[in-house]
């Protein structure tokens, strides 16, 4: 079996990573929304534009 993020053998102590980096850049991908379970319920539309406008405020804002 290989590591989903890196491609490298696995490690039995952190299956199915390879490192506890590579299960740490998992759980970030989770954590900020890089993977998301597609939704048809119209809240889960909603509050994805509510991050998105919040985002894109975050990016327009000065340094």
């Amino acid at each position: 079996m290989t590591c989903p993020i890196c491609r490298r053998e696995t490690d039995p102590a952190v299956r199915p990573f390879c490192s506890k980096r590579c299960a740490d850049v998992d759980l970030g991908r989770w954590m900020t929304g890089a993977y998301a379970v597609p939704s048809a319920d119209p809240e889960d539309a909603i509050e994805a534009a509510e991050k998105a406008a919040e985002e894109l405020e975050r990016r327009s804002r000065p340094n």
